[in-house]
């Protein structure tokens, strides 16, 4: 009900400012939002604090543009956006500041493991062990949930009803994905030099 009673309270239309500073506000407005927020933003929530006509992603792109040469841009993840330190920065930052428990400390095969339950999910530890060739460890099973990369899907129809492994929002976010059709292919893995433990993926 706050909720509801806030937004009745919010000037969206702004209609007693120039067009140019309405715009403006619109993007301190989107900028605020971002900021405030720990997750990717829809483009629905961020339309509720602009005039009903505004386009969200033409607001997004000059406040994007506004954002050239600071230490953060936005990020499209998840079907959402969000603030994001620049890669560059990544260095100073590990200096700096106690950032061990964000980091993706994973082996080659924990990577391996992620990318299989990705391009084949729902996936049963089954299958997992089918593609590897081995069984495939709860625990490991369990650091990719703990880092909140994977979540339980729905049941296997096959017999005993096995759990089934889906990756999760916080997945795309780690990984910078609009969506999982943004998964590289095969060949760009191996561009990108990760065609070790994942080139035994049969990612097709």
């Amino acid at each position: 009900m706050a909720k509801d009673r806030s937004e009745s309270e919010l000037d969206r239309e702004l209609a007693d400012l120039p067009p140019e500073l309405r715009w403006r506000e619109w993007m301190r407005r989107i900028e605020a939002v971002l900021f405030a927020s720990a997750t990717p933003v829809p483009r629905d929530d961020l339309a509720s604090v602009v005039g009903q006509r505004a386009s969200v992603d033409l607001l997004v792109e000059d406040l994007a543009a506004d954002l050239e040469g600071r230490a953060f841009e936005i990020a499209q993840v998840a079907g959402g956006w969000m603030f994001r330190t620049r890669a560059t920065y990544a260095p100073a930052i590990r200096a700096a500041a106690d950032v061990a428990d964000q980091l993706l400390d994973f082996s080659e095969f924990d990577v391996a493991v992620l990318a299989a339950i990705a391009y084949h999910q729902p996936i049963t530890r089954d299958r997992l062990k089918d593609i590897f060739g081995k069984e495939i460890s709860r625990d490991l099973i369990g650091r990719l949930h703990a880092r909140g990369l994977i979540g339980t899907g729905p049941r296997s129809p096959r017999r005993g009803a096995p759990y089934t492994f889906v990756t999760t929002e916080q997945f795309l976010v780690a990984f910078g994905l609009e969506s999982l059709h943004d998964l590289p292919d095969r060949e760009q893995l191996e561009d990108a030099g990760l065609d070790g433990e994942a080139s035994k993926v049969d990612f097709w």
